[in-house]
């Protein structure tokens, strides 16, 4: 409290809209209403199982709710063709709409920004990674299938209020550096135990500069920190982003005097091209300790934390005119049916093929290790992913270094990881 006002974070501030409270704090545990929630289809039929348990009758504001298809699509297995059959039906039977049916597909988080989730909402998802809706102001994190079912049964849900820790992001990115090499200096910045159930509020002019694109990366990868959520404020960019006025959007700023629990301070030009190195997304080095010049046999462009326009266009300032090389596979991944889209009318798939890529369906394909796209004993992948733990996108004796679309771009022309400001 200040002169009898209570100052803010950005997470308190939408607590306290959401509750209808003059404030909240730190570790104040509450039911807060949920505004919009995505079920998706790993666990959609435990989370159907889950709420019919609960003897609910009908599912409480269906029209809050995407059940998003992605993980192995289109269904190679029986198994999970019938898991989505389930959810079809189930999705009929209460009135949900959001069905993100083949076709009209896309990862998950993808569709949750790309025209439901809005500033200042809670939004909450059934995966880790649903952080990324931060990057348009919400509050947004991962759940689990019963609090799932325990929202569409009653609207609401248990938290308790997380603490904030603010990093000051002071400076611009030079070329060839990228909010994913930005999120990998974050990962750095103090042991990963420090941000476990925080609330990371990302600004400054480091922040403001970065597209909404380049946003939803920082907020997606930094899930890896075990943070309860990840949050930037949203401006005119985000309101372009949305197709709304600002006017008509919550445009949440924290408070000047706001209190941290600690604040960090990070100067975006002093960045170079970042990796993070096998086998765990912290082990984050420059791309000359160590890995420039390493052979690798997949070059992997996509996921929910790059897989847009954006990062297509990055690759193609490398590859445009060049070859993927004759010992490396390029698979590309747009993160949804509205990128591929997109890309399709920008000519961009055309020179990503001409280039040597494989363009596969929005999906989070070999992301998580069970999709298309897996790499084999012996192998070596470069990607946009957000996770490269043993045994991540393939077998147990394979290696993931996590990198932007430009460094992923570099390594596909010249066969080996390298720095990519040498193309640019």
């Amino acid at each position: 409290m200040f002169g009898g006002i209570s100052l803010k974070t950005l997470t308190e501030k939408i607590f306290a809209r959401a509750l209808k409270r003059d404030t909240v704090k730190a570790n104040d545990i509450v039911n807060v209403p949920v505004d919009r929630l995505l079920i998706n289809d790993f666990v959609g039929a435990i989370v159907f199982r889950h709420f019919e348990s609960l003897g609910a009758e009908a599912v409480v504001n269906p029209d809050n709710i995407l059940l998003g298809i992605d993980h192995r699509i289109p269904p190679a297995e029986i198994k999970f063709a019938d898991s989505l059959k389930f959810c079809r039906d189930k999705c009929r039977q209460y009135h949900i709409e959001r069905f993100a049916e083949i076709g009209r597909h896309g990862i998950g988080h993808q569709l949750m920004v790309e025209d439901f989730v809005l500033p200042g909402e809670v939004a909450l998802g059934t995966d880790s990674h649903s952080t990324m809706y931060g990057g348009i102001g919400a509050f947004a994190t991962g759940i689990t299938s019963s609090d799932a079912a325990i929202i569409m049964a009653t609207g609401e849900i248990w938290l308790q209020v997380p603490a904030s820790i603010r990093v000051n992001v002071r400076g611009q990115l030079n070329k060839g550096v990228t909010a994913k090499d930005l999120s990998l200096k974050v990962l750095t910045l103090a042991p990963l135990h420090t941000f476990i159930y925080k609330a990371i509020e990302l600004g400054g002019e480091g922040i403001e500069a970065l597209s909404i694109s380049g946003r939803l990366a920082a907020a997606n990868m930094l899930a890896e920190t075990g943070a309860k959520n990840i949050i930037m404020a949203a401006d005119e960019k985000t309101a372009a982003f949305i197709g709304k006025p600002s006017g008509e959007l919550r445009m949440d700023r924290p408070d000047a005097d706001a209190q941290y629990e600690t604040t960090y301070e990070v100067d975006a030009s002093e960045l170079p091209p970042l990796l993070s190195y096998p086998h765990t997304p912290e082990n984050v080095k420059p791309i000359g300790e160590g890995a420039e010049g390493l052979p690798i046999h997949q070059a992997f462009i996509g996921s929910c934390a790059n897989g847009r326009i954006e990062d297509l266009e990055q690759a193609l300032e490398i590859l445009r005119g060049r070859k993927v090389h004759k010992d490396v596979r390029l698979i590309v991944v747009p993160a949804s049916q509205k990128v591929m889209l997109e890309a399709t009318r920008r000519g961009l798939v055309e020179e990503l093929l001409v280039a040597g890529a494989a363009i596969m369906t929005p999906s989070c394909a070999s992301c998580a290790g069970s999709g298309p796209g897996l790499i084999g004993a012996g192998e070596r992948c470069i990607s946009t992913t957000n996770r490269n733990f043993k045994g991540r996108m393939g077998n147990t004796e394979s290696e993931v270094f996590l990198g932007s679309a430009y460094a992923v771009a570099a390594a596909a022309v010249c066969g080996y990881i390298t720095d990519p400001r040498q193309f640019l």
